[in-house]
């Protein structure tokens, strides 16, 4: 059985995957290094928008 990963995130989720605060994925999004989108209502971190502020992490230390 297979196990599809959700495409966008909570931000409880996020933070959890970043190891950070909720408040800092707040701060991340408030500052356009995090983008999201609402649903319903609710704030979503798209997957692949983790993967890229992570590369821009390992590019900013290089």
């Amino acid at each position: 059985m297979t196990t599809v990963e959700p495409v966008l995130l909570r931000v409880e989720e996020a933070a959890e995957a970043l190891r950070v605060g909720r408040t800092r994925i707040y701060d991340l999004i408030r500052l356009g290094r995090l983008r999201s989108v609402k649903v319903s209502g609710s704030r979503r971190i798209p997957r692949q928008e983790l993967d890229a502020y992570v590369t821009s992490l390992l590019e900013e230390e290089n």
